[in-house]
């Protein structure tokens, strides 16, 4: 089994755990202190927020201003419209921003935000049953 560990650099790491907590998301302990929050998306997918000093030292370089530049699109599935809508409110309501507008195209339903650092996530439920088969 795989997992997935999607690693941010954050600014203030109180600041950006309050916000994860504010979508609903849980923190595991056994990966968290002073320089890192360990955020518990599903079973197998993590988000680590490292303080932009601890993630200097795992990359090469300069660490991208996500508020300026798009480093990369975060993209989480939803069960329903409803779900996508819900965890949008929850985000503009935790600190984050709109990124891009609620947008319907065929079967796919989505939105996205802006963390308080700027990484970009996007919300999508697909309709499978409005799927072209």
């Amino acid at each position: 089994m795989r997992m997935i560990f999607v690693n941010l650099p954050v600014k203030d790491l109180d600041r950006a755990g309050a916000f994860y907590k504010g979508l609903g998301f849980s923190f595991n302990p056994q990966f968290s202190d002073d320089k890192a929050t360990c955020v518990v998306i599903d079973d197998n997918i993590f988000v680590m927020l490292l303080t932009e000093e601890f993630f200097q030292t795992f990359i090469n370089g300069e660490i991208s201003d996500a508020t300026r530049t798009t480093e990369v699109l975060n993209a989480l599935s939803a069960d329903s419209r409803e779900e996508v809508d819900d965890l949008l409110a929850r985000a503009l309501a935790s600190g984050g921003k709109e990124w891009k507008p609620v947008h319907q195209d065929g079967p796919m339903y989505g939105g996205s935000f802006q963390d308080p650092d700027g990484h970009v996530w996007e919300v999508l439920h697909m309709d499978m049953s409005q799927s072209p088969a």
